[in-house]
């Protein structure tokens, strides 16, 4: 029997530890670009206020670099720990990707890392910036190689279940590489990546100039940010787009459940701006919707359907229906592996085998489920509908703040009076824990939208678990919130530490020769 408070709990364990995680990466992308930028400008003026911007937000992101690496290794090691039969049933495919990670991206960035900080006097200035870049380089194949094996959990292709060794194996690594929710899941994570760095460096610089303070670094500093994230944050929306329409053509449950859209509506249907989703009823209140909108983004089309979550409901009923049929037949194959008819039988019904294993939350043979059993498992593929929802509209409508922020700033920038709009200024600076927000609520519609599965239509989440006690899981969370916490503190103190000291303080602007107030 599952013991679903193991599940529970193993669940909880790893979104916290992925969300905190998630707290450095996309700091982590974003700065390491606007490193390159700053440090081009270097090279091609060889102005010496160039150089010191590139070491003070420089050290910035080394700090913001070390705490990712710290709350990134243990996030692997719980496919060990916690999830024991998923790194079991998925291992063979999951695990390239992860491998690639470690040994082409992480060893790459952490090597040219240490080169970007003791290397300013050891290296030419075009060698020092081309290190810079393969800085940056390493941070986008990190999150390049950790995107490809999350999308092929979006998306399994490349890999077909061996009912000789129980295991998921690998058919095709190219189809796993080019993976095409791999593709829009990877431009548009790097994108928002950019857009957080671009706040984080607008916000301080706007901090900077309310106080008058390290104006010749903050006013290029927010030149920078303003042009670069304007330009990010468009990309972001476009991104999104693409992500919306590939999750139309793989995750259709999911993009229903984002939209509540319970029902089929004629095409092409209406996007939700505002509704209070019901669970229970399973209704939206109060909808207020545009016509039309929906349909462009999820197909592209004014004539194509978006299905609703009650015909996707019965088409998981079917899917379930036909598993149990390929689950028949594969228990035959482990009795008689040579049985050409189960084999055949097998084959015909196996991509729906996943769907088979969803009854295993309410019976312990799939073979003696009930009608009732069956339509239990259909409507669990259903994520929560009002989290979705409303993490979604709230992320798309922070998108929009950013494009009309960054649009503001590149506008005063070009007339060259930013320094003197205090309210500006103010504003910017208050937006700065926006775009982790955004970032996180990402996160939260794309891997809680892909509930019940581990594997989108494979595996289960909550076969995925290790057998262990709920004791040992309850240690190890509380660990992980003490430890994780610890760290995030750490960071922000560090951070504002820095801040607060500023390039004068670091001895990088004005030069350590020339007195300052």
């Amino acid at each position: 029997m599952i013991d679903f408070d193991v599940v529970h709990l193993s669940r909880l364990q790893f979104a916290i530890t992925a969300l905190y995680h998630f707290l450095f990466v996309p700091l982590t992308l974003g700065l390491s670009m606007i490193l390159v930028i700053m440090e081009s400008v270097y090279v091609m003026t060889g102005r010496e206020v160039w150089k010191q911007m590139t070491k003070f937000w420089g050290m910035l992101f080394g700090i913001n670099f070390a705490m990712g690496v710290a709350t990134g290794i243990t996030m692997e090691f719980q496919f060990g720990t916690n999830w024991a039969y998923y790194s079991h049933y998925v291992g063979d495919i999951f695990g390239v990707p992860l491998a690639i990670e470690g040994l082409m991206a992480f060893f790459l960035e952490s090597t040219f890392v240490g080169l970007f900080f003791f290397g300013w006097d050891r290296l030419s200035k075009v060698g020092h910036l081309i290190v810079t870049a393969l800085v940056a380089l390493g941070s986008s194949l990190s999150a390049l190689w950790i995107l490809i094996a999350n999308a092929w959990m979006q998306n399994p292709v490349g890999a077909k279940f061996n009912y000789e060794t129980m295991r998921m194996e690998l058919t095709s690594i190219a189809e796993v590489f080019f993976n095409p929710v791999a593709q829009a899941k990877f431009v548009h994570t790097v994108a928002a990546g950019y857009v957080v760095g671009s706040v984080f460096v607008l916000a301080i610089s706007a901090w900077y100039l309310l106080r008058r303070r390290n104006v010749e670094v903050a006013k290029r500093s927010f030149v920078v940010a303003a042009s670069f994230g304007l330009a990010c944050s468009l990309s972001v929306v476009v991104l999104g787009d693409e992500s919306g329409y590939v999750a139309g053509e793989n995750q259709k449950m999911k993009v229903a459940a984002i939209e509540a859209e319970w029902e089929t509506a004629p095409a092409p249907a209406g996007f939700t701006v505002f509704g209070l989703p019901d669970m229970e009823t399973r209704r939206t209140r109060a909808e207020i919707k545009v016509p039309w909108m929906l349909g462009l983004i999820a197909t592209r089309s004014l004539d194509e359907e978006v299905p609703g979550i009650t015909e996707l409901v019965a088409h998981a009923h079917t899917r379930i229906v036909s598993g149990l049929a390929a689950h028949a037949a594969l228990q035959v194959l482990r009795r008689k592996p040579e049985d050409p008819a189960a084999r055949e039988r097998f084959e015909a019904h196996l991509p729906d085998l996943g769907y088979a294993l969803l009854l295993l939350r309410y019976v312990d043979d799939p073979a003696q489920a009930s009608a009732k059993d069956i339509e239990q498992a259909a409507w669990s593929t259903v994520p929560n509908v009002p989290v979705l929802f409303w993490s979604f509209r709230i992320m798309v409508g922070l998108g929009l703040f950013f494009i009309a922020l960054f649009a503001a700033a590149f506008y005063f920038s070009a007339r060259r009076n930013f320094e003197n709009r205090r309210g500006f200024l103010k504003l910017a600076f208050l937006s700065l824990p926006l775009p982790w927000i955004a970032a996180e609520l990402g996160w939260i519609v794309a891997e809680y939208g892909r509930q019940p599965w581990a594997i989108d239509g494979v595996l289960p989440t909550f076969l995925g678990v290790s057998s262990t006690a709920v004791s040992n899981v309850w240690m190890s969370l509380t660990g992980f919130i003490v430890f994780y916490t610890a760290l995030a503190v750490v960071d922000i103190w560090l951070m504002v530490r820095m801040i607060r000291r500023g390039p004068d303080g670091l001895g990088y602007w004005p030069d350590p020769g020339t007195s300052h107030a």
